[in-house]
């Protein structure tokens, strides 16, 4: 049956805008339930201001003759939000303003960063559902079920992304964080040697980041290959291709040459375990009874990895204390596989901010 206008308590246009795309959409809320309604995606480089697109789209939308009129508005961001603004995007050639969007558009609009709408998404998963959540069984084959509390959120893409989730006062609210910029933890002599190496590259002890990142990725691959190199092994074929290829492109040869190519694998070895040391550590800091969530691209497109051998839960597990290892094995932890979580935790962000 086509939805109506009655259909929804409340219907919001969100947008998730990045170096890349700029993607927007109207959802509609119905009880404790978003729904798609429309979306259109543009390509970031190829607009002048995020008004252009939102003027298309609200265009577009006005023509649908069920009569959609979004009531809140919510823009997600790539950058850091100071007075409603975003003044530069992260990679991309212009800002964003919120007041400027309202004054536009005559609609209430929010505006925050990314990675707060990954946490807004978060909390309208199900993690029971195979197609939005895959579950990371635990090393005893166990499945914690996620309780009342703070829910993490680690997500390991261009950069690294911490944030959590809570509810006071009946109110869900989610919370920043720079935790993507503590001191990266470190296991066994070859991520002590790789610390040490980026510590000589950034002249101080390096952050998380510049191991579980995209640019992570590139970073441990090209420590491997000098060290494989200072020992008198040549780069095989593919290694050298990825060493040739422009730093932004590395991250993905490199995953997709670990079933190939004994560097690529050591390096998405490495990649994984330190990416599970972090969220140990941030585990250990917030208590998130109400489980880890393991966002961005890197670890949805290469949940093999992950779950091979416990590669991830293993390392996540370690403690040196014993009350922390219990907490560590009662703690749910998932990946997020939905791809549209920024929009819809945009969505969600209007209504609990509004």
């Amino acid at each position: 049956m086509a939805s109506t206008r009655t259909s929804y308590d409340v219907v919001v246009l969100a947008g998730d805008i990045g170096g890349t795309n700029t993607n927007l959409a109207l959802i509609g809320k119905k009880g404790g339930t978003f729904t798609l309604i429309a979306d259109r995606h543009y390509k970031t480089k190829e607009e002048k201001s995020l008004i252009e697109p939102l003027g298309r789209f609200l265009g577009e939308i006005a023509k649908d003759p069920r009569g959609f009129k979004p009531e809140l508005c919510c823009i997600s961001g790539a950058g850091p939000v100071v007075d409603g603004r975003i003044e530069h995007l992260t990679n991309a050639p212009w800002g964003i303003d919120s007041k400027a969007i309202q004054s536009a558009y005559s609609i209430p609009t929010t505006l925050i960063n990314d990675f707060t709408a990954v946490s807004y998404g978060v909390i309208l998963l199900d993690p029971h559902k195979g197609e939005q959540i895959t579950r990371l069984p635990h090393c005893d084959g166990s499945l914690p079920e996620p309780a009342a509390g703070v829910r993490l959120v680690i997500g390991a893409g261009t950069g690294l992304g911490v944030g959590y989730v809570v509810k006071v006062r009946n109110k869900v609210e989610a919370e920043p964080s720079e935790g993507g910029h503590v001191t990266l933890p470190v296991y066994d002599e070859d991520s002590r040697s790789f610390q040490r190496w980026l510590e000589a590259k950034y002249g101080f002890a390096p952050g998380a980041e510049v191991g579980v990142s995209g640019q992570g990725i590139g970073n441990i691959f090209a420590f491997l290959a000098e060290r494989e190199a200072s020992e008198g092994r040549a780069p095989g074929k593919l290694a050298r291709r990825i060493l040739d290829a422009p730093e932004i492109e590395r991250p993905a040869l490199v995953a997709a040459g670990a079933g190939s190519d004994p560097v690529c694998a050591a390096a998405m070895d490495m990649f994984v375990k330190l990416y599970a040391r972090v969220a140990s550590d941030h585990t250990a800091t917030f208590l998130p009874a109400g489980g880890v969530f393991l966002a961005g691209g890197i670890a949805s497109k290469n949940e093999a990895l992950f779950l091979e051998g416990d590669r991830f839960m293993a390392m996540y597990e370690k403690s040196y204390a014993r009350h922390i290892r219990a907490i560590l094995a009662g703690t749910p932890v998932m990946i997020v596989k939905d791809y549209s979580i920024s929009l819809y935790g945009a969505a969600n962000a209007a209504v609990e901010l509004a």
